[in-house]
């Protein structure tokens, strides 16, 4: 370690196995990967490959009672253990003493990650008087400077702010804030973009980079977006089932890939080039996709639509000017095409969304579908409509009833309209739905948590399918899934839309998604559709500054014109 004066940890040959019912799950096998100073090394894996657990290995947040480490060696530099280069076994209790002082962390979702009822200064000041000494009043100050240079808009008001007040990229700022306390030499990050919206991403990882730059400290950035690590990252490891498959600079793996695996996640990933083809297909090219063909007849017309909330003072005294959630919004969607819906968090997407499923009543305006005002339709007349409107929800976790198996769910819908008159023709049907999303009759007596995530949206698309709806509102239904399994979920769609004839409005803040998937695209800021146009239009030729801004946050993506 000597003669490399710039690596901070040094990890050979780590192996890691967990206590399952009496028997080792090996879940880390043979592990090798260095973090230097000012450096950044990406570790890229779908779930269960293992980066996960590596990098909580140098955090020492492994159950004791159920790990154990099956091999490796550790070795931290003198800037981290406060003498000479030093070897450190796996679970050692002095990896506790390193915990927030030297190695940080940023998990995936900071709304879990904050503890709820205490407010973000708080929580940030309780690592400076724990692991820096300082009394309340120099932590507070100290805090309100963090919240400055990580860019919190207001720190002082921020300070006394609780998580839930703050946006999705406020409270990412919030934990890189708290992992800055200390002035760590090692920063893990995992996953830290991943529910984050395009322009947001690009400033919590231009904000990482900055922060890399002028402490110099050694980035741990774990994600299964190779679009960031391209971006992001110096050197990537590519994990599979626990083990590293390959390894290299950034460009020699993500240009020159050697490994069949690597190949097949680089081959997953939406790209502008690759719209109108499958994505990982075995050939690893993809085959021709069937193109949508011209539009006429208008599906879905909206006119004029509004939803507006009333807002009050502290304690419900006083009022302020309603909020208008969506504001006169005009478009249509055509009998079997897909139209994208984008834009950041707040602008509308959902409250659209769920204004289309009459889960919100609107303030003003028309939604025809199939040629009926749904706003003026009798209960009856919308629940007989209601049916032909289906969601995909993005968490499919959350989204299936956790006490049900799966034929029960999908049969649900099913007998609720009267589709089949008996139990063994719902069985017959759940099954065919079940094949038709690639599952099989042997999943139907399962529940949710025997499935994987893939899976599991898989089941949601079929118990959407279950009332033969004739439009699909898929709502982020891939953002949380690994890239080849994203593929996967995105093929399935695209298939269903040419075999069943259903039409699509798509929403994502995957840019790229939503160009692979779209015929259309409709870009919505505050409330307001921004923008719409063919796909190519709105990718290619926007017309909004807004549009252009989203664009050019793509990662890895060059100026638009």
């Amino acid at each position: 370690m000597s003669q490399n004066n710039d690596i901070l940890i040094r990890i050979d040959d780590l192996g890691v196995s967990f206590l399952r019912e009496g028997r080792a799950i090996e879940a880390v096998k043979k592990v090798s990967l260095s973090i230097r100073r000012g450096k950044t090394t990406a570790i890229v894996g779908e779930s269960g490959s293992g980066k996960s657990v590596t990098s909580l290995t140098l955090l020492d947040l492994h159950p004791k009672a159920q790990t154990r480490y099956t091999g490796g060696q550790m070795v931290v530099s003198s800037s981290i253990s406060g003498g000479d280069n030093k070897e450190i076994a796996p679970g050692d209790t002095f990896w506790t003493s390193l915990r927030g002082r030297k190695i940080a962390m940023i998990f995936q979702e900071p709304m879990t990650a904050l503890n709820p009822v205490m407010t973000c200064g708080a929580q940030v000041a309780e690592c400076l008087t724990t692991h820096r000494l300082m009394a309340f009043s120099q932590a507070r100050q100290e805090t309100i400077r963090l919240f400055e240079e990580v860019l919190i808009p207001y720190p002082e008001q921020a300070f006394s702010k609780y998580p839930h007040e703050m946006s999705g990229g406020q409270r990412q700022r919030v934990m890189i804030a708290m992992a800055l306390s200390c002035a760590p030499d090692v920063l893990i990050a995992d996953e830290p973009t991943t529910a984050l919206d395009v322009t947001v991403q690009r400033s919590v990882l231009a904000l990482l980079r900055g922060l890399q730059e002028k402490y110099g400290m050694g980035l741990l950035f774990i994600t299964h977006d190779l679009s960031l690590v391209a971006e992001m990252a110096d050197e990537v490891i590519v994990m599979r089932k626990g083990e590293v498959v390959e390894q290299g600079s950034v460009q020699d793996v993500l240009e020159r890939p050697q490994h069949q695996y690597t190949q097949r996640l680089l081959a997953a990933r939406p790209t502008p080039e690759k719209k109108g083809f499958a994505l990982l297909e075995e050939n690893g090219e993809g085959g021709i996709r069937r193109p949508t063909e011209s539009h006429s007849e208008a599906l879905v017309l909206v006119n004029g639509l509004t939803k507006s909330y009333a807002t009050r003072g502290v304690f419900g005294k006083g009022s302020k000017p309603a909020f208008l959630a969506i504001d006169h919004v005009s478009f249509s969607i055509h009998t079997g095409e897909t139209l994208g819906l984008v834009g950041e968090s707040g602008c509308g997407k959902t409250t659209l969304s769920r204004a289309l499923l009459g889960l919100v009543p609107p303030t003003s305006g028309e939604i025809w579908f199939k040629g009926m005002d749904l706003v003026q339709a009798t209960k009856g007349q919308r629940r007989e409509v209601f049916k032909h409107i289906q969601i995909v929800f993005q968490d499919p976790y959350s989204a299936l009833n956790s006490t049900m198996t799966v034929g029960q769910m999908i049969s649900e819908p099913i007998a609720f309209y009267g589709l089949r008159d008996s139990a063994s023709k719902r069985r017959e049907r759940v099954i065919q739905l079940l094949n038709q999303v690639g599952l099989g009759e042997e999943h139907y007596n399962r529940y949710p948590h025997e499935f994987s995530g893939g899976q599991r949206q898989r089941v949601v698309i079929a118990r959407a399918l279950a009332v033969e709806p004739s439009l699909l509102i898929c709502d982020e239904s891939v953002s949380a899934l690994d890239v080849s399994v994203q593929a996967q979920v995105l093929n399935l769609l695209n298939e269903l839309k040419a075999n069943l004839d259903l039409t699509y409005l798509f929403i994502s803040h995957d840019l790229n998604v939503v160009y692979y998937m779209s015929d259309r695209i409709m870009v919505m800021r505050k409330g307001k559709v921004e923008e719409i146009g063919t796909a190519d239009e709105v990718f290619y030729r926007p017309k909004s500054h807004y549009t252009r801004q989203l664009l050019e946050s793509i990662p890895g993506r060059s100026k638009v014109v």
